[in-house]
């Protein structure tokens, strides 16, 4: 089979080793003259990224380089990003590396011609309708994780840094107009952040399958991303140049992200404040809440985990999958408890609030209480 595709859902998506040369083609086709490229402080100096603004420069688009992204994004990497991208006058956005970089990228373009504060576009109700559409500038998306599926999603999380919570600020013309998937830039993944973010795609897709709405594209979207994420990530994990793997979890990635359009639930209820609180990687603390949260979901999810466990090759049921992601999540390095992460028994109080605000709880299957949330934050510490 080969691993190279033209595929228009969600959006358009380049996906092939060595697609990222097609990047001045990409910034035709979304209109773009005179790009910035964003993305975050570590990945700004490597040389993947000098490579993507070589390539820029050569078709006459410029090296403009905007990395000043958090971890955990925020508005202050916000607004200096709008600065930027104003001051340069540039026409569009190369939204470039892992989540942080894709979502702070996004909004770069989306709030550079926009006149309200950003937080008056969060994913509640119809706010999204109050943003200038006509402004948003084009946005091209280069993943360089496989994990957060940012780069087939309308929306990105940013953390408000005075309250520490993070915010899904929503829009369907975030959407990417083009995607490259290359998972040649994918090689070069730390070993811990190869199965953070590979772990991130499997709760997206765990997440979804496990949602009570009715949306049977992403139903069976999830079914097959949990697969390739079983079959894949330990390879990508245990050789990191094994291209097949890397771009197979690509695969994965973006997966996870059109299929939770059904859903997420309490594991990222859970790792949104944890992330906005204590600055933990975001799809390490999925993986680690994830065991907690299966437990807690069983009674409305046992059944439909029945077919899950048959097309992914474990035994037992629902009881198997279970016990296989506690062991998947070993095998990859991943801490146990949340107490390893930093995560204290006092700060409890303040991340069920964090919860309880996160539109992430409408796709859990059982409701969302403060009383049960409490009771899974002291599962899961």
């Amino acid at each position: 089979m080969s691993l190279v595709g033209n595929w228009s859902y969600p959006t358009a998506i380049k996906f092939g080793a060595g697609r990222i040369k097609e990047l001045p083609e990409a910034c035709a086709a979304a209109g773009m003259q005179k790009p910035l490229l964003v993305t975050d402080k570590g990945l700004a100096d490597l040389p993947i990224t000098a490579a993507t603004l070589d390539i820029m420069e050569a078709a006459g688009l410029g090296r403009g380089l905007f990395s000043d992204v958090d971890p955990n994004p925020n508005e202050k990497n916000l607004k200096a990003g709008v600065e930027a991208y104003n001051a340069g006058g540039h026409d569009g956005v190369i939204a470039f590396g892992g989540g942080s970089g894709l979502d702070l990228g996004k909004m770069v373009a989306f709030m550079a011609g926009q006149t309200r504060p950003v937080w008056d576009f969060e994913d509640i109700d119809d706010w999204w309708t109050l943003a200038d559409a006509d402004v948003i500038a084009p946005i091209i998306a280069v993943p360089t994780t496989a994990g957060t599926g940012s780069e087939v999603g309308r929306a990105s999380v940013i953390t408000n840094s005075e309250t520490h919570a993070k915010k899904i600020i929503f829009h369907p013309k975030v959407l990417p107009t083009v995607v490259i998937c290359d998972p040649e830039l994918t090689v070069g993944m730390p070993k811990f952040i190869t199965a953070g973010t590979g772990l991130d795609a499997f709760a997206h897709c765990v997440e979804a399958y496990s949602s009570p709405h009715y949306h049977p594209m992403s139903h069976g979207i999830a079914l097959e991303g949990m697969r390739l994420v079983k079959e894949y990530l330990p390879r990508a994990y245990a050789d990191g140049t094994d291209i097949e793997a890397r771009a197979q979890m690509m695969s994965a990635a973006a997966m996870g992200a059109t299929a939770f359009q059904k859903g997420l639930g309490a594991i990222h209820a859970m790792s949104h404040p944890i992330g906005a609180v204590f600055n933990t990687h975001h799809g390490t603390t999925n993986a680690v809440c994830m065991p907690t949260v299966l437990e807690f979901n069983a009674p409305a999810i046992a059944d439909r985990f029945q077919t899950a466990a048959a097309y992914l090759g474990i035994d037992g049921g629902f009881d198997g999958v279970r016990g296989f992601v506690q062991s998947f999540n070993d095998s990859l390095g991943i801490p146990t408890r949340l107490s390893e992460l930093g995560v204290t028994e006092a700060a409890i109080p303040e991340l069920v609030q964090g919860a309880i605000i996160d539109p992430s709880c409408g796709g859990n299957p059982i409701e969302l209480t403060e009383d049960n949330l409490t009771a899974l934050f002291k599962a899961a510490l």
